[in-house]
């Protein structure tokens, strides 16, 4: 089948290309939803199931592998979407993300003349004038840009204090390309939605919108370098992570020149030790740093493949405690950002998991959105509960000297479970699946050896520990308002009776003014009774950080429980 690439120089009108293109996605989308339903939902109903498990594998090896050239041969977002499939090793079965590994990195080169002319027009200057040299060469080709090493001309260069960069510029009529793909993939989305088996799952359409925002927001440079900037300033104190300068004097939509910052790639494990750095020490801060950004900056890059971070050597002097090295993060198009309540979801599941606590998984995975709340999880429960009572804790190397036959086991005790629960992905969830599965790979490279439960279980006991003095904090805040209100309280009833005394109040019921004595008898009991209650949970509060001062904030707080009881009694 011939390119549709409008970047080629076809002489076809750019509609034209845009159609075939648009039409060569949808055909492949119908043809193997088409097969999947034949062989999945069909067979199985006339009692052919079996034919359709002894050809699953073969069916999705075929199916990756002539994804894998369609995505090749459009480029564009069918990248984007290929590069997603392989990361999502917990969903797909291998024969899939397997095959689609190399779209990480395969994506040809457009040529430097074209490259060079869309960054010229967009800087308003030849490039000779912007740069002293710029290496025709590509450091890096992606699916919807490329970047060049080069260096400033020497005024900048002296306004910036920077000399190396890299220019990154958008493969030319890449705009027209994401509007094709867009429009395709909500068409399939559509079709999607009419599918049970999918939508009783997830939103399709949804999540096709959540990803035209992503890639909408991927080809904009600005958007990017204003990202790289949050980031580095979420960060600014901390020796672990670097981010590199921008230069917005050569930044534009489609063009972005950043700090040249490349060292050795973070899964470069002959370069790393070459360096004298120990890569099964990167692993697990490389897994905190993530974790601080998921579950509490909620500012999170969800692109965080091999390409995208280096290890930085530093120097240090002798004797020194600190680092010998960081993590510099590089290309911010593809970002995540959790909500508060989404995160403290987050946080909860991960409490969950490090405790091995089943029911607490499930409880927080309905919080998220993960589980509709009308969804009857007493199953899931159980069998999340011996799930971890046999594989909790295992790291990758251990879970790989397993049994297959146990995993096989388990799966078809807990498929039936999962299947019949209503799932669904919340927004933004799609790109923090994305960062953690692309995380737990990263660390495996490093380490074969390491064990994500090592770096979940401290993180999980400081997150434990957050979470108690944002409890203590609630509880101050409490009983300091009980208490403004105890002290507004006699003033405002006063105001309120001494209105009603004046006629200034209207009344509708006739015995409103008895309501009003008993009103009054009691006002004095009920203050008494908040005053202590507010009394006793402050002491209580205060306490941890000051026993004294909270020992007698208790002591004190028995006088108005004394007035509440008695006076009460001589009031009846």
């Amino acid at each position: 089948m011939t390119s549709v690439r409008p970047d080629r120089g076809d002489d076809v009108p750019a509609a034209r290309v845009a159609r075939a293109r648009y039409r060569r996605i949808l055909r492949f989308a119908a043809w193997n939803l088409a097969v999947t339903w034949w062989y999945e939902l069909l067979l199985p109903r006339i009692g052919l199931a079996r034919i359709a498990e002894r050809t699953r594998s073969k069916r999705m090896q075929r199916f990756a592998r002539r994804f894998h050239v369609l995505a090749v041969d459009l480029g564009g977002l069918m990248i984007k979407v290929g590069q997603f499939m392989s990361s999502r090793l917990d969903v797909l079965p291998p024969e899939i993300t397997k095959e689609l590994e190399g779209l990480q990195d395969e994506v040809p080169a457009v040529p430097f003349d074209l490259i060079a002319r869309l960054a010229e027009a967009e800087l308003g200057m030849p490039l000779s004038r912007a740069f002293s040299w710029v290496d025709e060469t590509p450091v890096a080709a992606a699916s919807l840009g490329q970047a060049h090493r080069a260096r400033l001309a020497p005024l900048d260069a002296r306004d910036t204090g920077l000399s190396g960069v890299v220019i990154k510029v958008q493969r030319p009529g890449i705009d027209e390309i994401v509007t094709v793909d867009l429009a395709a993939l909500r068409r399939v989305g559509g079709w999607l939605s009419h599918v049970r088996l999918v939508s009783s799952r997830v939103d399709a359409p949804a999540l096709v919108e959540e990803f035209a925002v992503t890639s909408l927001e991927e080809i904009d440079y600005l958007h990017e370098a204003a990202s790289s900037v949050r980031f580095a300033a979420e960060f600014e104190n901390d020796p672990r992570v670097s981010v590199p300068e921008v230069v917005w004097e050569r930044t534009t939509r489609r063009v972005l020149t950043l700090e040249d910052v490349t060292a050795i790639k973070i899964t470069d494990t002959v370069g790393l030790a070459a360096a004298g750095i120990d890569p099964a020490e990167v692993a697990p801060v490389f897994a905190a740093v993530m974790f601080d950004q998921l579950f509490s900056n909620g500012f999170f890059h969800a692109d965080p493949h091999p390409g995208n971070i280096f290890v930085t050597p530093v120097a240090v002097t002798e004797g020194s405690e600190e680092r010998p090295w960081k993590l510099t993060f590089i290309d911010f198009g593809m970002m995540g950002e959790v909500g508060a309540n989404t995160r403290s979801g987050l946080r909860k599941l991960l409490i969950a998991a490090a405790s091995r606590d089943g029911k607490g998984l499930v409880d927080a995975a309905r919080e998220v959105g993960v589980l509709l709340a009308t969804a009857d999880t007493s199953e899931l429960e159980r069998a999340m509960t011996h799930l971890f009572a046999r594989f909790g804790g295992m790291g990758f190397a251990e879970l790989r000297e397993v049994d297959p036959r146990e995993f096989r086991e388990f799966a078809v005790e807990f498929g039936d479970v999962v299947r019949s629960l209503p799932f669904q992905l919340p927004e933004n969830f799609l790109l923090v699946i994305r960062a953690m599965s692309l995380t737990s790979g990263v660390c495996s490279a490093l380490d074969p050896a390491f064990n994500l439960w090592d770096s979940v279980e401290p993180y999980a006991q400081q997150l434990i520990r957050e979470e108690r003095g944002n409890v203590v904090q609630d509880f101050g805040a409490q009983a300091l308002s009980t208490l403004g209100l105890v002290w507004r309280l006699p003033k405002r009833v006063d105001t309120l009776v001494s209105r009603i005394e004046e006629g200034s109040v209207g009344f509708r019921s006739p015995d409103l003014e008895k309501r009003v004595t008993r009103l009054e008898r009691s006002v004095g009991r009920v203050v008494s009774a908040v005053l202590f209650g507010a009394l006793l949970v402050a002491g209580a509060v205060v306490r941890a950080d000051d026993a004294v001062f909270g020992t007698a904030l208790m002591v004190v707080s028995v006088l108005p429980l004394l007035h509440a009881l008695f006076a009460g009694r001589r009031g009846r």
